[in-house]
């Protein structure tokens, strides 16, 4: 389900932090592909207040500037305040707010549905970072999470924004409204030609923007109905497009496991012929029903150093390249936890995760994952089975590496607060240029919980 929803954390404060970290007896290493024993090595992170108590969960939403600073958005699911934009400065460790994404789009006072949240990350193109808005208001329509109702005295979503944000004036700068006023769930930018694409939900619109000529072209639904589908015309919707930034081509899949292309010489959409995403190590799904990505990969990004697609299939957490001139897709890598490869089940959250990046080495992929808790030797299990995109029970957070070069796995450990809590439903990362991470979980401080800003050092950092 697109706002991919996850459990209550009332379970928070009974599952404190074992000794290690992780459950794993740090007497008892595991050993890892390097060579290098895990040892239920602990990350401590720090935690800041961005001052937005209605901070929910978030998906992607955030990047690295040219100025050094973090940006991210921090969601609502409040019918009366939107989403907003923050910066976060490492150098002075101080926060911006920027602005209130239903005013940047000119909806302040419009008495509709907020843009609830951003679902994207950014892209840098001269000085300004582009991304796009998305509903956080739903409502359950015969068991099924849809657009949201509007209450009496309020008006209809009026549809996703593309934006951009100056970094040298501070504004914003809207390019319209998404196809049929949906939602935009997932967009990337060719930032050598100016053309923007994404994806809309509920119905998987695939849709370009050109900067140059300011027009934009839909060309229709991508999966059947998408997530508006029933029975035989659900389809989950893709979270990542990737941009071959060479030829201007852009990348994404469906649940099925074809592999869409859209040709910028000729401006539309095609399968790849030849490669897909099916493979029986990703395992088996029907992807007309809900509750996982299937076939579709989670995260993606182009690497300019190779002209390879790298990414995760979110269910099994295979690491992939695909060369997309072959085309061929080879698998690298399972890049889920040690402990989740040691116990061979998959992670808690139904749909994988989206916190996956390239470093600013241009060769370490970083990975956000979940790993199993352990309670007096025994693994936590969570529900056997889901219909929606949340998290099945309770997990750790852990940060896997993947460096391309040397081809080289390592989990370097759980994260954790101070006091011993968890990071909890981790689907977005940043990466600063000194190596610290940035991601955007759960803290509950005096009773209260809300979404946030964290930081730890990654191995780049230490």
């Amino acid at each position: 389900m697109n706002s991919e929803r996850i459990l209550s954390v009332a379970a928070l404060v009974v599952l404190t932090a074992l000794p290690d970290g992780t459950g794993v007896a740090a007497n008892n290493p595991l050993v890892v592909p390097d060579g290098k024993a895990y040892q239920g090595r602990k990350i401590i992170a720090k935690t800041y207040n961005s001052g937005f108590a209605l901070g929910h969960d978030s998906y992607n939403a955030m990047g690295a500037g040219s100025d050094g600073k973090i940006y991210y958005v921090l969601s609502s699911e409040n019918i009366d305040q939107g989403a907003r934009m923050f910066s976060f400065d490492p150098k002075t460790q101080q926060i911006k707010e920027l602005g209130d994404l239903t005013e940047a789009c000119g909806e302040k006072g419009l008495k509709a549905i907020p843009q609830g949240k951003s679902h994207v990350n950014f892209v840098e193109m001269d000085r300004k970072l582009f991304f796009a808005t998305h509903v956080g208001v739903y409502s359950i329509v015969e068991g099924k999470e849809t657009m949201g109702v509007p209450p009496p005295g309020y008006k209809p979503y009026p549809g996703g924004h593309l934006l951009s944000y100056d970094l040298r004036t501070g504004k914003f700068e809207d390019y319209g409204i998404a196809p049929n006023r949906e939602g935009v769930l997932t967009f990337n930018m060719d930032t050598r030609r100016g053309r923007m694409f994404a994806l809309t939900w509920p119905s998987g619109i695939f849709y370009r923007y050109d900067l140059a000529t300011r027009q934009q072209r839909s060309f229709g639904k991508m999966c059947a109905e998408g997530e508006d589908g029933v029975g035989p015309t659900y389809r989950t919707v893709c979270r990542s497009i990737a941009v071959d930034l060479d030829d201007g081509s852009a990348y994404f899949t469906t649940s099925e496991g074809t592999i869409l292309r859209y040709d910028a010489k000729t401006d539309s959409v095609g399968p790849v012929v030849g490669e897909d995403m099916k493979k029986d190590y990703f395992g088996q799904y029907d992807p007309t029903s809900p509750g996982h990505m299937g076939y579709n990969w989670r995260q993606v990004f182009w690497r300019a150093k190779d002209k390879m697609i790298y990414g995760v299939h979110g269910n099994s957490g295979y690491l992939f390249r695909f060369d997309p001139r072959a085309p061929r897709l080879e698998l690298l890598e399972r890049i889920t936890s040690e402990p989740s490869r040691r116990c061979g089940m998959f992670d808690q959250f139904s749909y994988g995760y989206l916190g996956f990046a390239l470093g600013p080495d241009n060769k370490t992929i970083h990975y956000l994952t979940g790993g199993p808790i352990y309670v007096d030797g025994k693994r936590l299990a969570g529900k056997a089975t889901t219909a929606m995109g949340e998290a099945k029970g309770l997990e750790n957070l852990h940060l896997v590496t993947y460096d391309i070069e040397k081809q080289r796995y390592m989990d370097h450990g759980a994260v954790f607060y101070p006091d011993g809590q968890r990071p909890l439903y981790v689907n977005a990362i940043a990466l600063g240029r000194d190596g610290m991470v940035y991601t955007l979980p759960r803290i509950t401080e005096k009773g209260k919980t809300r979404s946030d800003l964290v930081a730890f050092p990654g191995p780049l950092k230490r």
